[in-house]
């Protein structure tokens, strides 16, 4: 391991965040596993990693020769024996904590003692899914932003039991890969989705009683606060269920009212509306 860079890493969860966190890892030289529990599911990943380098490809930002050599860097499929070969390991599965457990404890079982366990959950106790585990020491919160390879910010959340050496060493990993690390307490939701959330659920609610329509409220927040998008599209963006299991997670967590969720965001949910990636949510997408 270098300081500034494991010399090996696994992220399991092949979907938007994962395959966005290994292509940012093997971007930066790093020996990458994508894992997950389907081949598809990481075929899927790898393909969506080859679209985003064709990308900054044609922009310039990256040259043939670099687009093949991440390419060669980045490895997938469905054995988790590869965790006995890496540093860190990145859980990036969906935002559940029954889900997220069963990952755990079966990263912790393979992966050599020294390895690092960091989550990138965007509102699960650190502290609880380190407790599920015999290295509670070694796992922490690795946050990243969504699009990955494009956001600077990693929130680090420290758990109960990390060690000092856990988050020094993430701090300066993030810093390798050319992001900006924050630390955080492990609260639920921690900074960005405790402030976040509640905006756009109150955006959703002043959606449902008929205070604008759903282009003026996204254009009144770009406008008036200066936000790159309106609160609407980015919930879309984010997918409408991730946005209902983390304010599920903050209202249980915090046990405060006012992070309940809006009724018109869990019926969209229930009707399969999810956003960006099913073409339909706030708004519809071609």
């Amino acid at each position: 391991m270098t300081n500034s860079l494991p010399a090996a890493v696994a992220v399991i969860g092949a979907g938007t965040m994962g395959n966005g966190i290994a292509q940012v890892f093997a971007s930066c030289g790093v020996t990458t596993h994508l894992l997950d529990i389907k081949q598809d599911y990481v075929d899927k990943g790898i393909a969506n990693v080859h679209k985003s380098l064709g990308k900054f490809q044609e922009k310039g930002t990256l040259t043939a020769e670099q687009v093949t050599a991440i390419k060669g860097r980045l490895h997938g499929g469905t054995d988790m024996g590869a965790l006995a070969k890496v540093d860190l390991c990145v859980e990036a599965v969906t935002e559940n904590l029954e889900v997220k457990t069963k990952v755990f404890q079966t990263a912790d079982a393979t992966l050599p003692a020294h390895a690092i366990l960091a989550s990138n959950t965007s509102s699960i106790s650190i502290t609880t899914l380190a407790a599920r585990t015999r290295r509670a020491d070694k796992v922490i919160g690795m946050h990243f932003m969504n699009p990955v390879p494009l956001m600077k910010l990693i929130e680090v959340i420290r758990g109960n039991d990390t060690s000092d050496a856990t988050a020094e060493a993430v701090t300066e990993w993030s810093k390798g890969l050319g992001k900006i690390p924050v630390l955080a307490n492990d609260y639920p939701g921690f900074v960005a989705n405790r402030i976040l959330m509640p905006m756009i659920n109150e955006a959703a609610f002043a959606l449902m009683e008929g205070v604008a329509t759903r282009e003026a409220i996204d254009e009144i927040m770009k406008l008036g606060m200066n936000h790159p998008m309106g609160p609407l599209t980015l919930a879309d963006f984010i997918g409408l269920d991730v946005c209902v299991s983390i304010l599920d997670v903050l209202k249980d967590g915090l046990g405060d009212d006012k992070y309940r969720a809006c009724p018109l965001m869990r019926r969209l949910v229930a009707a399969g509306h999810l956003g960006r990636k099913t073409k339909k949510g706030f708004y519809t997408y071609s």
